[in-house]
């Protein structure tokens, strides 16, 4: 098992209970410890957004890739940039535009006059951190040049698999659809994002402290993301998803993850259901889920809290449904209510 390094800045809440002797017990206690530190990291940056931070962690414990979806102004990117901030590893932006060229994502050959011998040259996808700002700015065919690393971790180019280094993970921000000049996503790129999260307007008094922060920065209109610390690196994270996959799931807690994912196969108002990539998604969310709240073992609460956003890009409402003005996200909610989950 990787080991979590000791870090002298890590804050340590103290608490009443001794230590856990058990080795394996100490590690996932640190991990927690350290996840926890991130969230609260990010939170100074990110204002008004704290469920938003948690289902990003959750898909950097879990290994998996996110789409943020929300009108311009909301700190989509903000987002990001203050988790590059906090991660040691390598991050890279891509600024998705209508004249983005595939090429301008993973790379291509060029000829080298010297030598007389073409030489690849490698796009931004290699990177830990890879920040696909306003993915649907750009046409299909270059959002289809994310597919491969997406799923494999690795780009073909000119004959070569070439892997990305781990780990290795896509942020990738939208705006909604029915803004002028987006196109909408292939359900095959939709599917390979682990989650899918909305971001929505703060309430009052956050967008008080936001404007508040905002208008003491130096930059125009801003917030500032270089106070943040420096808490982990690329060994921290993948210690950190090795610990998660790790925790304990009880066979009633993954027996209920896939009748989430096959009730919406059959469920009256989506046309469309989840594939096994939701059930497999909705075990990998909730043992982070877990890890994040600094449980010994998965909840059915886990698979609960990450099923929305693990589903809500995997299905698709029924027209008549549409019609009347209901969201996908109401439609879900009902099957969550109705399937009944384990008592353990």
């Amino acid at each position: 098992m990787s080991e979590i390094p000791e870090n002298d800045n890590l804050p340590v809440q103290e608490t009443p209970t001794a230590a856990p002797s058990n080795p394996q017990a100490q590690q996932r206690q640190r991990a927690s410890q350290l996840a926890q530190a991130l969230r609260a990291e990010l939170r100074k940056a990110v204002i008004g957004q704290s469920a938003v931070i948690d289902d990003v962690l959750t898909a950097l414990i879990a290994g998996g890739h996110v789409l943020v979806e929300g009108v311009p102004g909301l700190g989509k990117t903000l987002l990001v940039r203050a988790l590059a901030r906090c991660f040691g590893g390598e991050f890279a932006r891509i600024q998705f535009t209508p004249d983005l060229m595939p090429s301008d994502v993973t790379g291509h050959a060029v000829y080298d006059m010297q030598s007389e011998q073409f030489k690849l040259r490698k796009g931004p996808v290699f990177t830990n951190l890879l920040l696909a700002d306003e993915i649907n700015r750009a046409p299909a065919k270059t959002q289809a040049a994310l597919l491969e690393v997406m799923q494999e971790r690795q780009v073909t180019l000119e004959g070569r698999a070439l892997p990305v280094q781990l780990p290795f993970m896509v942020l990738a921000t939208m705006n909604p659809i029915e803004q002028e000049g987006t196109y909408p996503l292939p359900e095959a790129e939709l599917d390979r994002f682990m989650l899918k999260l909305r971001m929505d307007y703060p309430q009052q008094d956050e967008e008080l402290n936001m404007v508040r922060q905002v208008t003491r920065s130096a930059k125009a209109d801003m917030l500032e993301v270089s106070p943040l610390r420096n808490l982990l690196q690329a060994k921290d994270v993948l210690a950190l998803q090795k610990i998660a996959s790790d925790l304990a799931l009880d066979d009633q807690v993954l027996d209920y993850a896939v009748r989430l994912a096959r009730a919406t196969r059959s469920w009256p108002g989506l046309a469309m259901g989840a594939g096994p990539r939701a059930s497999i998604a909705l075990v990998r969310g909730a043992r982070a889920r877990a890890l994040l709240r600094g449980g010994d073992f998965v909840l059915p609460d886990d698979i609960k809290s990450c099923a929305l956003a693990v589903l809500r890009h995997r299905v698709r409402l029924a027209p008549e449904l549409d019609i009347e003005g209901l969201s996908v996200d109401q439609v879900l909610q009902q099957l969550l209510d109705q399937v009944p989950a384990p008592r353990l």
